[in-house]
């Protein structure tokens, strides 16, 4: 019995250094696959949004090392500063994530019902300031929060086992559940946030799946030659990605906030969610002309 804990613990290590180590790989070859988004019309808004969202991926994924170094090691020895940061930024991925997914389903779904072809800045200067003051909105909210309110009451672990003849102290990072227990209005804030983002992503699912379906009925067996019907698809892969990725997470940190001892669970959860970074991927079809031009001939 009193190996279990430890027998937990590493699996809890081997199961977030698999899905970070994944996540660093595939989310930088999509950042590489990105590229050519910078040589679309820049006073589009979809464009706009989904250009702010390879940069929160891309900033995220800065910080994934330093994961992948803690769940390796078993011990944090970077800094209390660094593992706040690091802590922080797979917040600020998850909610600017969030963010952009909202304005590009909620664009390809008011095209979609005001047959308008496309939502642009009047100049570039616009689109810029546009993303300067989201970003600016972010930064000045969700790291300071972070930074003076989670983990002033957690202090590094030392852990003496008279059993082993070698002693050592380990610095753990990424714990903070305990100022849960002492700020109710964190955990009110937390139960409000989380229940927002499960029905806005259940919403906009549906919503996105009743298009799809409309299309379908629209164009028949023809529907994969036409442009809106990809552009509508690649909006639907962003819906799933929001309600795979963040929904269970969401889902269980609600649970979580009740139960509190539940914190290696919920931060595996909470690693799920850097799987939207694979959202890039799905910019493989946009050939899709040239597979419906073979199709035709065939």
């Amino acid at each position: 019995m009193s190996d279990k804990p430890e027998t937990m613990s590493i699996l809890k290590r081997l199961t977030l250094l698999s899905i970070y180590s994944l996540v660093l790989v595939i989310g930088v070859i999509g950042l590489a696959l990105m590229i050519h988004i910078l040589q679309s019309n820049m006073r589009s808004v979809i464009t706009i949004a989904m250009l702010n969202l390879t940069l929160a991926h891309f900033l995220f994924l800065l910080t994934v090392p330093f994961r992948i170094y803690y769940y390796a090691a078993g011990y944090w020895m970077l800094g209390e500063m660094l593992c706040k940061g690091v802590s922080a930024m797979i917040h600020v991925h998850m909610y600017m994530a969030f963010v952009f997914y909202v304005v590009i389903l909620v664009i390809r779904l008011l095209g979609f019902h005001s047959k308008k072809d496309r939502y642009e800045f009047y100049r570039k200067l616009h689109a810029f300031g546009a993303s300067v003051a989201v970003w600016t909105v972010m930064f000045m909210v969700i790291p300071p929060i972070l930074y003076y309110n989670y983990g002033k009451d957690v202090h590094d672990n030392t852990t003496n086992n008279k059993t082993n003849t070698m002693s050592n102290n380990y610095s753990h990072c990424f714990q903070f559940g305990n100022h849960l227990k002492k700020h109710i209005v964190a955990k009110v804030l937390n139960y409000i946030m989380s229940s927002v983002i499960i029905i806005v992503a259940c919403v906009l699912t549906a919503l996105q799946c009743h298009v799809m379906v409309l299309l379908t009925r629209k164009y028949g067996r023809d529907c994969m030659s036409h442009q809106e019907f990809w552009a509508q698809l690649k909006s639907l892969c962003f819906a799933l990605v929001l309600l795979v990725c963040f929904v269970p997470y969401h889902v269980f940190r609600m649970y979580y906030l009740g139960h509190l001892e539940l914190e290696n669970i919920n931060e595996v959860f909470l690693s799920l969610t850097a799987f939207s970074c694979f959202d890039m991927l799905t910019f493989l079809g946009r050939g899709h002309c040239y597979m419906c031009n073979r199709a035709r001939t065939v």
